[in-house]
């Protein structure tokens, strides 16, 4: 009895095994299939561009950078615009010629890695933009700061150029740019500080520059930092990245290298996501959470003073980690972060899944904090004014009514949204007659589901910042040269 009971445990444990790789088997293979279902691959999917920087190419600096990126938009040139024949035209290809797309009809090429000299600046200023971005994103912090600052506008590796230069980047590939950008501006500056500013992965990689340096004993570089929907940390989905990638490596099914695949119609920014862009970005955080966790009290002091502008409500990255996973690590400095919360009129909380700002009043109920935290939010539930208000800081205690409000039926920012004004050209909302460039902003098209092939979730995401003023006035006050603070 007891052998036939053993005996029909295994065969039950057997095919139990059997029964859940089966399922396993099944479950890949209709992922593959539905991954593949997607639209074609173009050629600015499959070409890649030789003349690229990685970490290896042994630039020594960054008059080497930008000639290498010459050389890589000249590829470019080559290999796409001249190259692609389409057997229907588009008004809105960017890799078109002549399309309302096209880059070179802007008056700048934001593409591009620039440099504003000015022999008068008061301070230097690094810009990096984000993954998939272009140094577009913090053009209007250039401007703005055009006459203060000698500044840098860094295009980083695989961007500006065609989405396969996403596949192939790796972190340090990233980092070592900003290195050679970073040690350019010092060398220009001649003592005179330098700031930086960073969106989303770009933020990432200037903190990495921080931390790698406190890591190793060697001076910080930067006065101050200055970060836009940080990239601190990712949701836990991210981890999948690597393997999708490695599949389709395996099975030589090229899509399977893309989260998305959709139409170019961004002239900055590409609208196709490679999956191992997110794996970069999710190994950045990795490194950084690592450094941030081994290092002393001691050690923490020496990151420069941060300012950070934050959503409560972040898609692409995630809003609490900001908090939880870098802000709480810090010990008391002239560090800040400035929170936008959602709008708050009176019906509108019934429709929320839940509500956001909950899950940062843990850390918020203390009375004092090591950092000023500000949190911008509805005057009223019956009004669409907005207020700031200084949370669990003595020092800065207050409340005061701003001069702004929220627009019609918008009821939140964006991850992309916080470094652009309400007069962008690309992402506002402001129509501008006779124009021949495209203007995102304002598609917004009302039809069935399923018609255009910019789905729903992009056109009706938060682009443009109606608090961008505001967000100014907090850069101002925070970046002074030593000598004026």
């Amino acid at each position: 009895m007891r052998t036939i009971v053993l005996g029909s445990t295994k065969h039950l444990l057997f095919a139990l095994f059997y029964g859940i790789v089966g399922v396993a088997i099944a479950m890949v293979m209709l992922a593959v299939w539905l991954l593949n279902s997607r639209p074609e691959l173009s050629i600015w999917h499959t070409t890649h561009l030789k003349n690229e920087y990685h970490q290896q190419s042994g630039l020594t600096d960054f008059k080497q950078y930008l000639e290498l990126e010459d050389g890589l938009f000249k590829q470019m040139d080559a290999l796409i615009y001249d190259q692609y024949q389409p057997l229907v035209t588009s008004p809105i290809n960017r890799y078109e010629r002549g399309s309302s797309s096209d880059p070179s009809l802007w008056q700048q090429n934001w593409n591009r890695s620039f440099e504003w000299k000015n022999p008068e600046a008061e301070f230097g200023l690094l810009l990096i933009h984000g993954m998939s971005d272009s140094p577009y994103s913090l053009s209007h912090i250039a401007q703005h700061y055009q006459h203060q600052a000698h500044i840098v506008g860094l295009r980083l590796p695989g961007h500006g150029t065609i989405p396969s230069g996403l596949t192939e980047i790796t972190w340090p590939d990233l980092a070592g740019a900003v290195s050679l950008a970073t040690d350019h501006l010092l060398e220009q500056l001649n003592g005179k500080p330098l700031y930086v500013v960073g969106f989303s992965t770009g933020a990432a990689l200037a903190l990495n520059h921080e931390l790698e340096a406190i890591n190793e004993n060697k001076p910080t570089r930067y006065e101050k930092m200055i970060f836009m929907s940080p990239a601190i940390g990712l949701a836990p989905i991210a981890q999948g990245a690597y393997w999708q990638a490695k599949l389709g490596t395996v099975l030589d099914q090229q899509k399977l290298l893309w989260n998305t695949i959709e139409t170019e119609y961004d002239p900055f920014k590409y609208m196709s996501f490679a999956v191992n862009a997110g794996d970069v970005v999710y190994q950045l955080t990795l490194r950084n959470k690592q450094l941030l966790r081994s290092f002393s009290t001691e050690q923490k002091r020496n990151i420069p003073s941060t300012l950070t502008f934050q959503s409560i409500v972040d898609h692409t990255v995630s809003s609490i980690a900001v908090v939880d996973d870098f802000y709480q690590h810090l010990p008391k400095k002239q560090h800040e972060l400035v929170m936008f919360d959602i709008r708050r009129d009176a019906n509108i909380s019934l429709l929320l899944n839940n509500d956001p700002l909950e899950f940062f009043e843990l850390n918020w109920a203390s009375t004092e904090l090591d950092y000023r935290v500000t949190l911008v939010e509805s005057a009223h539930q019956d009004t669409t004014l907005v207020q700031v208000r200084d949370i669990g800081s003595a020092e800065h205690h207050a409340t005061s009514e701003l001069v702004l409000k929220w627009p019609q039926g918008v009821f939140s920012l964006s991850h992309v949204a916080l470094p652009f004004p309400l007069e962008d050209p690309l992402y506002g909302p402001i129509y501008e007659e006779n124009s021949d460039t495209v203007q995102i902003g304002l598609a917004i098209f009302q039809s069935e589901s399923g018609l255009f092939s910019i789905s729903g979730n992009s056109m009706l995401r938060q682009k443009w910042n109606p608090f961008y003023p505001y967000m100014v006035s907090r850069l101002d006050n925070f970046i002074q040269p030593t000598s004026q603070n």
